[in-house]
């Protein structure tokens, strides 16, 4: 049972981490541009206003996939209460790297949602509503 708690700590750790960090870049992004904390791509780190949407817009997206990935995640490690540890170790990687994916699949739309609403210099576009 002790391998159990430990590998139910061990896969909450990333849900956890994207609902953490999603909730404060939503709330509040970093307020300076750096190399070392935040969402740092080239199209992110043009501007304040590209660096806010970003973080913003990233973490909307780990708020939420990181809300699934922990009921998720709290699914699948409980039904394996009282399974062998080669059984819970194997599931537990499986997790994990399924985890991995989905911290990082993020990148892609927002990156497309920066390109939709910023220029290649990071200037925000006209809006062609109406």
């Amino acid at each position: 049972m002790g391998f159990w708690i430990f590998m139910l700590c061990t896969n909450l750790l990333i849900p956890l981490i994207m609902v953490l960090f999603g909730l404060y870049f939503v709330k509040k992004a970093p307020k300076n541009i750096n190399y070392i904390f935040g969402y740092r791509t080239d199209m992110s780190m043009k501007n304040k206003d590209t660096w806010s949407f970003a973080h913003k817009y990233c973490g909307k997206l780990w708020l939420i996939i990181g809300i699934l990935l922990l009921v998720l995640t709290l699914v699948a490690t409980l039904l394996m209460i009282g399974k062998s540890k080669d059984t819970i170790g194997n599931v537990s990687l499986i997790i994990c790297m399924l985890q991995l994916v989905c911290l990082i699949v993020p990148i892609i739309p927002t990156e497309k949602a920066l390109r939709r609403n910023f220029d290649k210099n990071g200037n925000r576009k006209e809006r062609e509503d109406l």
